[in-house]
């Protein structure tokens, strides 16, 4: 969160004032953020001259400089309507030293490798492919970013909103006298997205301004921030418990982990909670709690909504990997839609650090005898598939330790599908699985825990995988047909592939298809007696969606042993949009492939649901999805132990330091929160709060909802909140999804995400949570 606004001009003499001032507040944020005199970020303070990169014939000098709060940088630009441009810290995603992007790669030279560097952000916000003077230049840089991207995420929330409120106060503060006028006080509370009338900004500053003077300085500036930041509904939690001395001792804060927030835990716990989380040293002493050491309390990650013990690996790996919900991307090399966006290595980068566990890779003949990756018959860009194989072996394990699913959909000559084989195996290695586990026939896939680490390959294939233990494999290439395989993209939407086509196999491409067998889908009689448990199918969501509705019980079945994938539907969806993927996943289906370049509610459920498990990219389906006995059907709903009906209670309490929607200075949110539950029909749905009017720093709501559910094992929360509009569709402002049985209850922070499912720094809910059975 930033705040923004117009700079003014100053008098030389002001201008000296506020260049010391400037120092003086550069001095106060390097040293609550623990880096005073550090020589990375004294460099960058300093600011430096940088070659920007955009293609090979556009390179131009910047000057690029870490403004005094020490979390925004500032460099030059030569537009006329954009003198000057900043972008925050906070939405960097990574720093990458060397030429390790594709414009670097491009445009520059081998020998500037030791001298470059990019800056990648979240979100689809273009990388800043840099050059720097020297080499020293370049590893400040490098490292100096670095440093404050990490020492910004050890912050609590309680520092964040201090630095942040901190940092705006000195914004306000125009000419720089260390005091704060009505005037700039009202501005102050504008850019910390809070719109009050004059008659409020009055009462507000009378009460702080203990002087008389007019001015607010000192002691009355801290008293400001504690008033504004005053928090009443943590002081009402906090007073019913605080029976000791009117503070909170470890028995004290026993009773309340027990009572309210329904943890078995012990005195000992208690205790230990104080040790970590008490600011003020003199009731640490005596092992009591204030309440700033409470409020930090309820701030800490193992406090907030999701149980830490589901962010690890805490399920069982060892089970066959269809078994599993698989997080899965389509189009994963694209960045947009699938008409004439531009196709990336990024896309499979961005993905693979969103822990997708299956790419998807769409490889046609290159012109120049390299086979290529982009949107057949549509105006993507193209990219080299060793390239893009490359970029996924660099990545694939850097979030999640389990296997990588390549969905390979071939187009390819036979002598370009062998360059395809050669880039795989020499590019990925041993990592490659290119025969089956074991000296024995499998009878079921392995599991993720044995294939860790290792790269599987799905697409078509000449043999069987008995082949592959005897001396019967295929020697020679062969050719398949839209009856052999499944022709199972929208390649088959186009009026010019309407007929059945033909796709000559070459052997060492065949051969490296080991566990997921592309086949057609022939019914599910079919499947059961002539699929085998390593041949998968792919459906076309229309069709996929028609099976979960209305032959669910039967897909739950046929996806216990083999694996589906679902695709969105090309002709549909040329914006690259997707569908709702959680019927699919009530009926057992493993890998739903969405397009992860494309933010929206749907994807929100995907990161939702794979956002437990230690973020692995695998979620343990329930056992009744994993039983060919199973009777469950999630739209009939028969009796069986999947039916556990529970009375879910949630209470919207407060939200604090919304984002604001529109960076003009008098621009304020009317923020609403909706709660929605997605999951089997029975327990779909939503309610919603009402909205307020004029406030996006500390709303506050105080609104219960009830829902009931049936099947709370495949059911997810969604908190979503919007601003209000009564003229048109409201704004989204933040989301978050997390799986029920994850959820901790109580009284509990709900950290958001942004529209591309980045967390806000400072954004946050405060609800409080019961499950009780029904009546």
């Amino acid at each position: 969160m930033q705040c923004v606004r117009k700079p003014t001009k100053r008098s030389k003499s002001q201008e000296l004032l506020h260049h010391e001032h400037s120092k003086k507040i550069t001095r106060e944020n390097l040293e609550f953020l623990g880096m005073a005199g550090d020589p990375d970020l004294n460099f960058l303070l300093n600011g430096t001259e940088l070659v920007k990169v955009r293609s090979g014939s556009w390179r131009k000098v910047r000057f690029y400089k870490l403004q005094e709060d020490c979390k925004t940088v500032w460099h030059e630009s030569k537009k006329t309507l954009r003198p000057k441009h900043t972008f925050s810290i906070e939405d960097i995603e990574c720093v990458r030293a060397g030429r390790h992007t594709e414009g670097l790669r491009k445009y520059t030279e081998e020998a500037l490798e030791s001298r470059a560097f990019s800056i990648l952000f979240k979100g689809h916000h273009k990388n800043l492919d840099l050059i720097a003077t020297t080499e020293e230049e370049a590893k400040h840089w490098v490292t100096g970013l670095e440093k404050m991207i990490t020492n910004m995420s050890k912050l609590s929330q309680q520092q964040k909103t201090e630095h942040w409120i901190f940092n705006c106060l000195r914004k306000a503060d125009i000419n720089c006298d260390q005091m704060m006028s009505p005037e700039e006080v009202k501005r102050f509370l504008q850019n910390i997205n809070v719109e009050v009338d004059d008659e409020y900004v009055t009462v507000l500053f009378e009460k702080c301004d203990q002087s008389k003077t007019g001015l607010l300085e000192g002691k009355e500036i801290k008293y400001f921030y504690e008033t504004l930041t005053a928090r009443e509904e943590i002081s009402v939690i906090y007073e019913t418990y605080a029976k000791t001395e009117g503070l909170l001792s470890a028995a004290n804060l026993l009773d309340f982990l027990v009572k309210e927030q329904k943890e078995k835990v012990d005195l000992s716990h208690a205790e230990q909670l104080i040790e970590n989380c008490e600011v003020d040293e003199t009731a640490k002493a005596k092992q009591l709690m204030t309440k700033d050491g409470f409020l930090m309390f309820l701030n800490q990650p193992d406090a907030l909504i999701m149980n830490p013990a589901c962010k690890i690996v805490y399920q069982d790996m060892g089970q066959p990997l269809n078994h599993y919900f698989i997080s899965s991307s389509h189009n994963t090399y694209l960045l947009k839609d699938q008409l004439k966006g531009p196709s990336s290595t990024e896309g499979y980068i961005r993905a693979l650090m969103k822990g997708c566990r299956c790419v998807e890779l769409d490889i046609w003949d290159g012109s120049d005898g390299e086979p290529v990756i982009y949107h057949g018959y549509t105006l993507t860009s193209k990219i080299l598939f060793k390239d893009a194989i490359q970029a996924i072996n660099e990545y694939a394990f850097k979030v999640s330790e389990y296997p990588v699913i390549l969905s390979l959909e071939n187009h390819c000559s036979v002598d370009q599908q062998k360059l395809m084989a050669k880039h795989m195996t020499s590019i990925l290695g041993s990592a490659l699985i290119t025969k089956p586990l074991g000296e024995h026939m499998p009878t079921v896939l392995p599991s993720p825990e044995e294939l860790k680490g290792r790269f599987v390959i799905k697409g078509k294939c000449l043999n069987k995988l008995e082949d592959y233990l005897s001396d019967e494999a295929t020697t020679e290439e062969e050719s398949v047909t839209e009856e052999d395989d499944s022709r199972d993209e929208e390649e088959v939407e186009h009026s010019e592939n309407k007929k059945s086509k033909t796709l000559k196999l070459a052997k060492e491409l065949s051969d490296l298809v080991i566990y997921c067998k592309s086949v057609k889908f022939k019914g599910f009689e079919y499947a059961r007696t002539n699929q085998s448990f390593y041949e998968m199918s792919s459906f076309k969501e229309s069709v996929a969606l028609s099976y979960a509705e209305k032959l669910a019980n039967e897909y739950i079945c046929h996806n216990v042993d083999k694996l589906s994938r679902v695709y969105p539907s090309g002709a549909l969806r040329t914006n690259s949009s997707n569908f709702n993927p959680v019927p699919l996943w009530n009926s057992g289906c493993q890998i739903v492939a969405l397009n992860f370049q494309t933010p929206c509610a749907d994807m929100d459920l995907n990161q939702g649901l794979f956002s437990q498990n230690g973020q692995s990219g695998y979620v343990l389906k329930p056992a009744y999805l994993r039983t060919t006995a199973s009777e469950f059907d999630p739209i009939t709903l028969i009796r069986g132990p999947w039916l556990k009906h529970l009375e879910f209670h949630v209470m919207v309490i407060s939200a604090q330091q919304l984002p604001k929607i529109s960076k003009k200075s008098g621009s304020i949110i009317d923020p609403l929160v909706r709660v929605e539950i997605h999951g089997v029909p029975a327990d779909v749905s939503e309610r919603e709060t009402q909205h307020i009017h004029n406030n996006g720093f500390n709303p506050m709501w105080n609104e219960n909802f009830r829902f009931d559910l049936y099947v709370p094992e495949l059911a997810l929360v969604r908190f979503v909140v919007e601003d209000y509009d009564s003229m048109s569709s409201n704004d989204f402002i933040g989301q978050y999804t997390v799986p029920f049985t994850t959820l901790q209850m109580g009284y509990r922070h709900v950290p958001l995400c942004n529209h591309n499912g980045d967390l806000f720094s400072s954004a946050q809910l405060f609800v409080h949570l019961m499950v009780v059975d029904p009546e």
